[in-house]
């Protein structure tokens, strides 16, 4: 049996969510905040923190901007899929797209997860205030005192996914974005 390109982009974003929350679990369960556990040496490392903002920790607004963050991040969660599915169906979008579209959304869906049920899970803060867990490390660049001076952000695998999402469809598919 021949699986619907739909299905198999449902699969894929279901993998990419599972491989996504599996990280975090396991980094939230063996690790401490603030714990480093270097993979290969001083250059990328297993760094736990946890992000209560926006991408590289940046805050928005205190409670208020927490709770309007979360609402926008399940509105944009949706209309990515609503987007995915139309172009699915209309069978003139090629594959490739639909793989980037399918990063990103798994990826952006990987992090609301975090953000709606982890207080609620690890009981320190209510539904929408949870804190985003954030892991990989990859200080490459250090002055001679030992400061990082290139690529400090601490990120995790749903960033990754939208990264690599976004800029696939920035390299390879920007013609289709870009017909009329």
């Amino acid at each position: 049996m021949k699986l619907s390109r739909g299905t198999r982009l449902l699969i894929l974003g279901i993998i990419l969510v599972l491989a996504d929350q599996v990280s975090k679990y396991l980094v939230k369960t063996n690790m401490s905040i603030g714990d480093e556990i270097p993979v290969i040496g001083n250059w990328f490392r297993l760094h736990f923190i946890e992000n209560s903002g926006m991408a590289f920790g940046m805050k928005f607004g205190g409670t208020v901007g927490k709770f309007l963050l979360s609402l926008f991040r399940i509105c944009l969660f949706g209309a990515l899929v609503w987007w995915i599915r139309s172009l699915d169906k209309k069978k003139s979008a090629p594959t490739g797209v639909l793989v980037g579209l399918t990063l990103i959304t798994a990826g952006a869906l990987g992090n609301i997860i975090d953000c709606l049920f982890y207080g609620l899970i690890w009981d320190y803060a209510p539904f929408m205030f949870g804190k985003v867990v954030d892991m990989l490390y990859f200080p490459l660049i250090h002055n001679s005192a030992g400061d990082v001076l290139f690529f400090s952000p601490v990120f995790n695998f749903a960033d990754s996914c939208v990264t690599v999402g976004a800029f696939w469809l920035i390299l390879f598919h920007w013609k289709f974005f870009a017909r009329d």
